[in-house]
């Protein structure tokens, strides 16, 4: 199957790869709840580490979701 970019792979996976779907899906909440730590303001130091925590588990999806993204357009 060829895909014209990767925005289509990924709604692919999306749609037929359930851990893919539940990384992005993880990723996506993630994003939500920093979004809402952002508009708190001033962080207290609790809210700073957990802000801390959401990015390191962010960033480690974005790493997984970008391998599975890469090796599939190797093999596409």
């Amino acid at each position: 199957m060829e895909l014209a970019s990767n925005e289509e792979l990924k709604a692919h996976l999306i749609a037929t790869d359930g851990h893919f779907r539940s990384l992005v899906e993880e990723h996506a909440l993630f994003h939500k709840q920093l979004e809402q730590l952002e508009v708190k303001g001033e962080l207290t130091l609790a809210d700073e580490e957990v802000e801390h925590r959401l990015k390191k588990h962010k960033l480690r999806l974005k790493d997984e979701i970008n391998m599975i993204l890469a090796r599939q357009m190797q093999t596409a």
